[in-house]
Parts: structure tokens; C-alpha cells; sequence
């Protein structure tokens, strides 16, 4: 008798049909959590550069938003895809873009829920919060606003003091490489920042010795 007969060879190949079709299904939506992706990620980019120009990107926040419920609903049976490298990097473009916003407008603090994305990859995301407000605190003080500038490291200084309460395993949450570069990014303005309210302390005492001649 054959090891493997026409019974057997049937019922193998109708195990391997249904593995097919499920491989497929998960092909397909793959292609489409990729894409939703991209999308997330180019609409918060377009948000962030939006903000530094002082636009109102509220409307590209929401649309990013609406694409992480998408894909979280369309990913529920698919937890594998979720958790994947690209949704999450996307997830993180989503948060950075959000809280950003919310604290250069001085606007409502998402959570992860709110942005429909997962607590990892918001913690991930605001590491690179640091970036932005460093950005934010540079344009402010060529435009003299040493106040404004102080108030972005103030903020940094916290976001960075949140990211070191997280120390786990890489496999876990890579967050080692985030909280070496805010760090260094928040040591790196703060000597800017004091240099420019010296400088600005100075001209305001040389401005009031001046009104006294």
C-alpha cells in the first residue's frame, strides 16, 4: 500500500488549499496595510512641515487618524501584520506629528487610543518629539523669542525624563537608540538656549543703561 494514496493525497492537498487561501487573504491584506501605511506616514510628514510653517494641519492630522482606525479594523484578524515593523513605524509618524501639534499649539494631549495606535509605538514616536520641539526652540530663538524656546526645552526635558522610565529588552521595545539621541539632542539645545538668554539678558541690561544716560 502507498504511503501517501488518492484518500490521502486529497485530503493533503485540500489542507494545502486552505493554507493557500489563507496565504493569500493575508498577501492581499498585507498590500493593503502597506499601502495605509505610506499613506500615514506621508500625511503626518505633510502635518509636521505644515506646523513648522505655522499652517493649520489639523485636517491632515485627522485624515492620519482615520487611516490608523482603518487599518486597525481592517487588521484585527491579522494581528501578525499589525504588529509588524511597518504599521508600527507608521504608528510612530502618526504620534510624533500628533503631539507635536498638541504642544506647539498648546492643544489637547492625544493618547494612543486617540490615534488608534499602539502603546509601544507611541512611546516610540514621542521620542522623536524630541526632534521636532529642538526645531521648534531654533526657529523661535532666530526670531527672538527666547521665552518661547525655553519653554520647548522645558518640554523636552520632560518627554526625555518619560522615554528613561522605559527600560526593556530591544525585542520588546527598541528604545534604547530614542532615548540616546533625545539626550543628546536636549544637551545640545540647552547650551543653545543659554547662550541665547545670556546673550538676551545682556542687551536688555545694556538697553536699560542706555534709557539711564
Amino acid at each position: 500500500m502507498p504511503l501517501l494514496d488518492d484518500k490521502r493525497a486529497m485530503e493533503l492537498n485540500g489542507i494545502l488549499d486552505d493554507i493557500e487561501s489563507e496565504m493569500e487573504e493575508k498577501d492581499t491584506v498585507r498590500e493593503l496595510a502597506m499601502k495605509s501605511s505610506r499613506a500615514m506616514a506621508r500625511l503626518s510628514v505633510n502635518a509636521i512641515g505644515g506646523l513648522h510653517r505655522d499652517d493649520d494641519v489639523r485636517k491632515l492630522l485627522e485624515e492620519a487618524r482615520e487611516e490608523a482606525r482603518r487599518l486597525r479594523s481592517l487588521l484585527q484578524e491579522h494581528p501578525d501584520v499589525y504588529y509588524s515593523g511597518f504599521v508600527e513605524n507608521a504608528h510612530q509618524e502618526v504620534t510624533e506629528a500628533a503631539i507635536a501639534h498638541s504642544l506647539i499649539t498648546d492643544s489637547h494631549l492625544p493618547r494612543p487610543e486617540d490615534l488608534a495606535v499602539t502603546g509601544r509605538a507611541y512611546v516610540l514616536g514621542l521620542g522623536d518629539v524630541v526632534g521636532e520641539l529642538r526645531r521648534y526652540a531654533l526657529e523661535r530663538l532666530k526670531e527672538g523669542e527666547v521665552k518661547v524656546a525655553l519653554e520647548a526645552l522645558e518640554a523636552m526635558e520632560t518627554i526625555y525624563e518619560g522615554l528613561m522610565r522605559f527600560n526593556y529588552p530591544t525585542a520588546l521595545m527598541a528604545i534604547k537608540r530614542k532615548q540616546d539621541i533625545a539626550r543628546s539632542l536636549l544637551e545640545k539645545t540647552r547650551g543653545e538656549v543659554v547662550v541665547a538668554l545670556r546673550s538676551f539678558e545682556l542687551e536688555k541690561r545694556l538697553g536699560e543703561l542706555k534709557e539711564r544716560e
